[in-house]
């Protein structure tokens, strides 16, 4: 039985709203039984079943910021879209509040196959996913075990489990590193067991200190401007569970990302300072019918919402190669 939740029913997305095309908020439930929402958006002049995409990401953030964005704009170019908020996360259900397990993102993604998959406006043979910054990883690890997804794209992509268990540019790969890492994560679990509650920590730091890495600032210049923050957005708020860091930790993803056999297209800008993680991914890619893209001039942030760096064109394109 899916959880009764509370969704806020006026436009309240960082971008306008289209008259391109029709929106309504939705709800469908994952394995784990959580219940999760998302915004439904389909052309106003959509007949017959259509092409499907599910979106998320980036990590941290809500479905009314750049995962919306992806989703109404390729529902501008004829797709039936969903923009979803994961597990325990934005309007979505689940308890404790943001947690982040690369299982459950993971069926978070297949769950949004699920209802696509049943949904009368779709066609099941042609659904597709996106997963943004944090969620790229995830996307390309939903694709490695759910067959149904028929074509990917992992846009500015992170590794979230790689880049937990060995810092930013692989600074803390090493054992010791991550032991100490093991011990302030448990070290807080004691604490929250104690208060009853779930500390949160993480994020970009606010005041920023003058020593912090250049990516770090472009951050937190994103997210002080209206279209990076958004009340529900753990980014925006400034943190995520400490404890949730982890299950990141211990379970690597895209163990079997070389055996991915559907279509995949990994986006990066060229400034980006993750673009490492999208290379190294797709080198373990297999297969004609994967690409990689090199956005030129373009930094991590800009393939959140920058329209003017965003390739959609050749989104469009993609999906629409293997998703006929």
């Amino acid at each position: 039985m899916e959880e009764k939740l509370n969704l806020t029913q006026e436009w309240d997305k960082v971008f306008p709203k289209s008259d391109k095309v029709n929106h309504s908020k939705i709800t469908f439930h994952n394995r784990y039984g959580v219940t999760l929402a998302a915004d439904l958006y389909t052309p106003k002049d959509a007949e017959g079943k259509l092409a499907a995409i599910a979106v998320c990401g980036p990590f941290g953030a809500v479905k009314e910021q750049a995962s919306g964005l992806y989703a109404q704009t390729l529902a501008e170019r004829g797709f039936l879209t969903i923009a979803f908020d994961p597990s325990f996360t934005g309007e979505s259900g689940g308890w404790p509040r943001y947690v982040a397990s690369p299982d459950i993102n993971t069926e978070d993604f297949s769950a949004a196959v699920d209802y696509l998959s049943t949904h009368p406006g779709v066609d099941p043979e042609r659904i597709g996913i996106i997963g943004i910054c944090g969620w790229g990883g995830f996307a390309l690890n939903a694709a490695a075990i759910d067959t149904r997804i028929k074509a990917t794209v992992a846009s500015t992509m992170y590794d979230m489990c790689r880049v937990t268990a060995n810092g930013y540019f692989e600074a803390a790969n090493n054992p010791d590193a991550r032991h100490d890492l093991r011990r302030q994560l448990n070290a807080q679990r004691t604490e929250d067991y104690k208060s009853g509650s779930y500390a949160l920590a993480g994020g970009v730091a606010d005041p920023l200190p003058a020593d912090a890495p250049q990516f770090v600032k472009d951050y937190y210049a994103y997210y002080k401007t209206p279209r990076g923050y958004h009340e529900r957005s753990l980014n925006s708020n400034n943190g995520w569970n400490k404890t949730s860091a982890l299950s990141l930790l211990n379970m690597p993803i895209l163990a079997y990302a070389g055996e991915i056999r559907s279509a995949v297209l990994v986006i990066h800008g060229e400034n980006a300072h993750s673009r490492y993680f999208g290379e190294d991914a797709f080198k373990k890619l297999q297969g004609a019918n994967k690409e990689l893209l090199i956005v030129p001039g373009a930094s991590h942030t800009d393939l959140y919402d920058n329209m003017d760096k965003i390739p959609f064109d050749k989104m469009e394109r993609f999906f629409n190669t293997y998703l006929k």
